[in-house]
């Protein structure tokens, strides 16, 4: 391994300095013709890296993981998980790298890590290799939600690698280079409660205490306390998903995040027509993780969360069960108030509007959508015009006679369809629009690509010539279906 300009970028390694039973030293494998395809050169600004010299050979190396500063060690993380609620105890960064901890320009650390970089030890037999079309997804997908103002992994840039990847058919190879907040997981916890190590465990709390959630340092029962922020930063993310009919498609436990943004967009999708059991992903044949499973599997996953913690909550069994069992508790009313407050926004109703009113009112509109199945985010922008006098949109789009009666019923409260129009998206990452771009990308030509995330960067705000982004699917899309990526 090569080292890059120290004076270029420093990274810490400050999880593999305090958790070294998680972090395998490795790097990343050099790749025969990297270009670059894409870069967010606002993003490397927030992280005070020049775009310039992530261009040139020396930046490309780093994105790439074979040229790294001075000081820097590269790990391939070690974690548990459940996949599809089965547990596996090895999981860990099969084909992905974390480079070191940087501080932006607003002095918060940021991992900088790779996807796609080769095999680690964790590899499972795969070849920790990635392709274009996975990579430049998570570009868009990842880019959008955060337009939308949803937390999310950030994609930093994509650089492809010259070399066949070999999967259905052969495709182009690429690496990703992803930014977050931390790569901790609930199933981090997972693996280091099953080591059986109470000092390993201790010590990943510490360190996600101190990289998230500080204020729960002070508390009377600091892990406690951590698992309590868990929940309610969970509880939040998920709330803004199903506002804006995001499925994550693999809500497996170690693609949770302690931090509470978005990881990992293989399976992801956006509902086009308004269904709760909607599954894009190819895999999940039984639709564990369908539109309308999500807060219920986000549940779920942080009763792992909890079960990894137990020995640090109490020393007696029984009461750190029912210290769990009491915050765990709180999910549920944390993400009652945060989708119920999301759709009182959606629907342009005031804040002081009372919960007698807006409960129902909000219940028998996702009943009407249900059956009748509207375009998830046309609908919602139509409404807003009806908020202004014109209701001819939104009936075209909802043939159910019983909809008359609920639109009476919500013109008759007054709603600030401006408002509306602040938090109901006309431009998401639509799928038949990724795919077309994907598809295109793949071939080498990226302009679709570069357009639909210009597109994505003001999801808010209508403007001419753009109608083929806010257009549903055409018919002839069928039945969509996404893969995994490995």
């Amino acid at each position: 391994m090569s080292v890059a300009p120290s004076s270029t970028i420093v990274l810490d390694h400050r999880f593999a300095r305090e958790l070294p039973e998680m972090a395998v030293p490795w790097q990343g494998e050099a790749a025969p013709d990297p270009h670059l395809l894409v870069l967010d050169e606002q993003l490397a600004v927030e992280l005070g890296l020049d775009p310039r010299w992530l261009r040139g050979p020396e930046g490309l190396g780093l994105l790439l993981g074979t040229e790294v500063p001075e000081g820097a060690e590269p790990v391939a993380q070690a974690y548990a998980g459940h996949q599809f609620g089965g547990f596996s105890p090895r999981l860990g960064d099969g084909r992905a790298l974390l480079l070191g901890e940087l501080v932006d320009v607003h002095g918060r650390v940021r991992d900088l890590h790779l996807k796609g970089s080769g095999r680690t030890p964790f590899a499972r037999g795969g070849d920790g290799l990635a392709a274009v079309g996975p990579m430049l997804r998570e570009h868009v997908v990842s880019r959008g939600l955060h337009a939308l103002g949803i937390p999310t992994t950030r994609a930093l840039a994509v650089v492809a690698t010259g070399r066949a990847v070999h999967r259905e058919t052969t495709l182009p190879g690429a690496v990703l280079a992803r930014v977050a907040a931390s790569h901790l997981r609930v199933g981090s916890f997972q693996y280091a409660r099953a080591t059986g190590d109470p000092d390993l465990l201790r010590r990943l709390a510490d360190h996600a205490i101190a990289r998230h959630h500080p204020a729960a340092a002070t508390a009377a029962n600091p892990p406690l306390a951590l698992f309590g922020a868990v929940v309610a930063a969970q509880a939040s993310l998920v709330a803004r998903w199903m506002l804006v009919g995001f499925v994550h498609g693999v809500m497996n436990t170690d693609n949770t995040t302690i931090s509470g943004e978005t990881i990992d967009y293989g399976p992801c999708a956006f509902i086009d027509a308004f269904d709760p059991a909607t599954v894009y992903s190819s895999i999940d044949h039984a639709g564990r993780y369908a539109y309308g499973n999500q807060p219920a599997v986000a549940e779920w996953n942080l009763a792992r969360l909890a079960e990894a913690l137990l020995p640090l909550l109490h020393e007696d069994q029984e009461q750190a069960v029912a210290l769990a069992t009491e915050a765990l508790g709180t999910f549920r009313t944390r993400y009652d108030a945060a989708y119920s407050g999301g759709m009182r926004a959606k629907l342009g109703l005031p804040d002081d509007l009372g919960d007698a009113v807006t409960t129902p009112l909000t219940g028998d509109l996702l009943d009407l959508l249900t059956r009748d199945r509207p375009d998830h985010t046309s609908f919602f922008r139509a409404l807003a015009v009806a908020a202004r006098g014109d209701t001819a949109p939104v009936r075209a789009l909802v043939a159910d006679p019983a909809f008359g009666d609920w639109l009476e019923r919500w013109l008759a409260l007054g709603p600030d369809g401006a408002a509306m129009d602040r938090v109901n998206p006309v431009y998401v990452p639509r799928n038949h629009l990724v795919e077309e771009a994907l598809t295109a990308a793949t071939g080498g030509d990226l302009g679709p690509v570069q357009r639909l995330v210009e597109v994505l960067d003001a999801p808010y705000e209508e403007r001419p010539g753009l109608e083929g982004y806010a257009a549903p699917a055409p018919e002839d899309f069928g039945a969509y279906r996404t893969f995994c990526g490995t």
